[in-house]
């Protein structure tokens, strides 16, 4: 798989009555909305299943919380007993976007409300971040390690001042942050 070009991502929120906010901008969603998020899809357990899942009393939550899988569950309880995260939704809401020609769609596995701002996990063993499709599905929903450079080169289609300005937005407004401290040394000239 080559590198993933996306246009907007846009998400679905699934509503504590059920109903489904559909195609919002990620930097137009209200927190609250968020908050409110219901888990995009349950899971039965049956005899026999490869994973580990189930569901755990959160006192950042004051109620259960679902996780499909042990890491899942070591994610939850680390998230949990961090004194900065104020809340935590399963499977927060559904990211689509349209990449290469397709419409490609994933459901992160965690939202946490923490002091700084939403943060947007997705729990994945090491070894699996190697596989071609995860790190794939990892390209057009995450910029996690990525520097502002890399990040303005996101939309290679799109021009690059409205790429740019769209990134700082995002920076500017606490949907993405940056270390300041961790600076990137351009080679030096002869």
């Amino acid at each position: 798989m080559g590198t993933a070009v996306a246009a907007p991502v846009r998400l679905s929120v699934r509503r504590g009555d059920e109903s489904v906010v559909e195609d919002l901008e990620l930097p137009s969603v209200p927190l609250g909305l968020l908050r409110e998020a219901r888990p995009w899809r349950m899971f039965r357990w049956y005899k026999g299943q490869q994973h580990y899942s189930g569901t755990y009393w959160s006192a950042t939550v004051g109620d259960r919380v679902i996780y499909e899988s042990r890491l899942e569950l070591g994610r939850l309880l680390f998230a949990d007993f961090a004194p900065e995260v104020r809340h935590i939704i399963a499977q927060p809401f559904m990211l689509k976007a349209d990449v290469d020609g397709k419409v490609r769609k994933h459901i992160p596995d965690y939202l946490l409300v923490t002091d700084d701002g939403p943060v947007v996990v997705d729990v994945k063993p090491r070894h699996r971040l190697e596989k071609p499709e995860i790190a794939f599905t990892f390209a057009w929903t995450d910029l996690d390690g990525m520097s502002l450079g890399d990040a303005f080169r996101l939309l290679p289609q799109r021009p690059r001042p409205l790429v740019k300005s769209s990134v700082l937005h995002l920076l500017w407004s606490g949907h993405v942050t940056t270390h300041l401290a961790a600076r990137h040394h351009a080679p030096e000239r002869p």
